[in-house]
């Protein structure tokens, strides 16, 4: 039972990453109610949360009779039905559209025109009907990753079902085996400022992190957010928390937003610490990550509230691959467990990852501020945390090399071959 789970839970681009758009507007003008309704559930896609994104009825000649009078927005969606000439409409259009504009069009099958002469008529994407809400989201999104060119960051927040459970460390750990394994640059930020043990775990002191962040009066921009980074290794950096009690950390919902849109434009992996507590900006930073991973203990009070966070999470991400869980510190000695398979049946899926009970592995790690692979490169823990890195970071899991057939037969001729070469000993 110990790994990963397959792919199989996720049949809409698993591994797709689909970053947020900025703050735009976004005005759609339907022909078919399917479309209607896929467009305004994009809406409500974490995704385009900062968009403000309207659709009605009409299509084309709808959409030319409105901006007759009114400016255009960002992004212009426009769907063809196949029963007027596209080309002719989208040239009418051009001349009441204003420069700078974006338009997706959402075409028919019975739509002759050639993509060439889309282009040249400024459609900056072109979607053949029926869409679903992923269609419309993928579409909108596209426009800004990659015409800006910029780097868009996976963000993978770690939270614990209890507080205890050891999910610091599991994010601690993945970040620093993404870093190293897989070579990406990344990020952690440890979000829970009171207590927060990155810096201890690390082994870093660092004076400033996300407090100087966040509670900064201006917007935190990427020269900022460089200075407060403590570099751990080549590739790993940390945005630390104070871990002091000097004052209380009361938050808006929408207090880290800034730190993660900046974070997003420079470094392709962010790994959020997330504490355990149930709050506006807490649930805000794990609806918004790409990948959520609820770490839990193997008893009651952790099977309740991993149920209830996958439940609440699931819903509120219904475009996204469903939130992962890991089963910490499995096989305590002298405690009662609930077993793996009845937590995953539970569950209605398999754990991500399922970690041995290791004390004196885990303890040695944290009294050193070591990661685990430092301490052990070879354990069993270490190569879970390799394989989630893979998963996490739309990698796959790692495949072990197949066992050749004659391998047995060529470790014992190596063997013979050792011993015949060793200088023999004179009988006395």
């Amino acid at each position: 039972m110990t790994g990963i789970q397959d792919d199989g839970d996720d049949p809409q681009h698993p591994e797709e990453h689909i970053a947020p758009v900025p703050r735009i507007s976004v005005q759609a003008f339907c022909e078919t109610e399917q479309t209607l309704k896929a467009v305004t559930a994009a809406g409500q896609d974490r995704r385009l949360a900062k968009a403000h994104l309207s659709a009605k009825d009409g299509g084309l000649a709808a959409a030319i009779e409105a901006y007759e009078s009114m400016p255009t927005p960002n992004v212009i969606v426009i769907e063809s039905d196949g029963t007027r000439d596209i080309l002719e409409g989208l040239d009418d259009l051009a001349g009441v559209c204003d420069p700078g504009t974006r338009v997706v069009v959402i075409g028919s099958p019975n739509d002759t025109a050639p993509y060439r002469e889309l282009v040249r008529r400024g459609v900056n994407d072109y979607v053949v009907g029926p869409v679903e809400t992923l269609d419309v989201v993928r579409s909108i999104c596209s426009l800004f990753s990659a015409s800006e060119a910029i780097i868009t960051g996976r963000v993978v927040a770690v939270v614990g079902a209890k507080g205890g459970v050891g999910a610091s460390t599991v994010a601690h750990n993945l970040a620093w085996t993404i870093a190293r394994d897989l070579s990406l640059d990344s990020v952690v930020i440890d979000l829970d400022l009171a207590f927060g043990t990155a810096g201890l775990d690390y082994n870093q002191d660092p004076v400033q992190g996300i407090a100087n962040a966040v509670l900064s009066q201006d917007r935190p921009d990427t020269a900022l957010m460089e200075r407060l980074l403590a570099k751990c290794t080549d590739r790993l950096s940390l945005l630390a928390a104070p871990a002091t009690l000097d004052r209380v950390y009361d938050f808006g919902a929408e207090a880290f937003d800034a730190v993660f849109d900046t974070l997003r434009m420079t470094t392709p992996c962010i790994v959020l610490d997330v504490p355990h507590q149930w709050s506006g900006w807490t649930r805000r930073a794990l609806v918004n990550a790409d990948d959520i991973v609820v770490v839990a203990e193997p008893d009651l009070a952790n099977l309740r509230n991993t149920k209830n966070m996958l439940s609440v999470l699931k819903a509120a991400r219904p475009n996204d691959r469903p939130p992962l869980y890991c089963l910490n510190q499995v096989g305590m000695h002298k405690r009662a467990e609930i077993e793996v398979k009845a937590f995953a049946k539970t569950m209605e899926s398999q754990p991500i990852a399922v970690i041995p009970f290791d004390s004196k592995l885990f303890s040695t790690a944290a009294n050193n501020g070591q990661m685990i692979a430092e301490v052990s490169r070879t354990h069993r823990t270490t190569v879970l945390f390799q394989n989630m890195a893979n998963r996490l970071a739309g990698r796959g899991e790692m495949k072990k090399p197949k066992r050749s057939l004659l391998e047995p037969l060529l470790k014992k001729l190596k063997g013979k071959s050792g011993r015949s070469s060793a200088p023999h000993r004179k009988a006395s």
